[in-house]
């Protein structure tokens, strides 16, 4: 049973993703079914390897909110490792470079983009680790204090990394730098009403943010090209109208997702932002 729900949650999240990705690139570089789907795929797979890491119990409504963010966070960290260091792709259809460069000069050599990727891999377990660190040694740490630490690391490691790749083309812009990690805090204190899990409540917060600015900048800006594709001529002009066939299905799981968690604030909540005591640690859920 939990395992088909995790496979369903993960099959929308992964849908999600893949609709925002189409919607804003399809114009520029054409629309295939393969593409689409690979997010979606993804996605239900690493819903499933969450699901079995944890032992979620999905007939909660929390617990299905939390584990939607894990798996976006996984999934959008996996497939910009990839494109970004092990990919071989032809950068000239780009204003922004995807591939890692330096100041707007791509690095050809595979050796080096494999060194920076393993460096990334290795700077993100030491968070996972110190994030598991600092909870095993304050098991009793709760309230803001410890959600302003924790919430936002990963809106920050993502503003970092962008400003890292967009800023040498497109300029710094102080409002695009600081969104992130406010955004994620945002988001890492909603999941903090239910979960004392430090990990969770941080990787949930730069799961959510990364939805949420997506859709700010996929549907409230749709005529504006994204980035990496400024200044590049639109190749299939069809695909500006076909495109919005998706718009309600995007809409419908933010509608789901929206509901879902609605319905959490009507279970019990054992967070480190709840507003009562916290049960004992043989009480308390995964």
């Amino acid at each position: 049973m939990n395992a088909a729900v995790a496979l369903a949650i993960g099959l929308l999240s992964g849908a999600h993703t893949s609709t925002w990705g189409m919607y804003k690139d399809s114009p520029h570089e054409g629309f295939t079914w393969r593409k689409y789907l690979r997010s979606i795929v993804l996605s239900g797979a690493i819903a499933v390897a969450w699901e079995l890491a944890t032992g979620f119990d999905l007939a909660r409504a929390w617990m299905r909110f939390v584990l939607f963010g894990l798996t976006y966070v996984t999934e959008r960290g996996l497939v910009e490792l990839y494109k970004t260091y092990l990919r071989e792709e032809d950068q000239s259809k780009y204003f922004i470079p995807m591939q890692f460069h330096v100041m707007g000069r791509v690095i050809e050599s595979r050796r080096v983009r494999w060194a920076v990727a393993a460096g990334w891999v290795v700077v993100v377990l030491a968070v996972v680790l110190g994030l598991r660190a600092f909870q095993a040694r304050s098991p009793g740490l709760s309230g803001w204090m410890v959600v302003l630490l924790i919430g936002s690391i990963g809106g920050w490691l993502s503003a970092f990394g962008g400003a890292f790749k967009d800023a040498p083309v497109e300029g710094f812009e102080t409002f695009k730098f600081f969104r992130s990690p406010a955004t994620a805090l945002f988001w890492a204190a909603l999941v903090a009403v239910w979960s004392r899990d430090f990990l969770h409540i941080a990787l949930c917060g730069l799961g959510y943010t990364v939805a949420t600015i997506e859709t700010y900048k996929t549907f409230f800006f749709p005529n504006k090209p994204r980035g990496k594709f400024a200044g590049k001529p639109i190749l299939f002009p069809g695909l500006l109208t076909w495109r919005y066939r998706f718009a309600p299905l995007y809409a419908a799981i933010w509608v789901a997702v929206l509901v879902n968690l609605a319905v959490a604030f009507a279970e019990p909540r054992d967070g480190l932002l709840a507003r009562r005591p916290p049960q004992t640690a043989a009480a308390r859920t995964p």
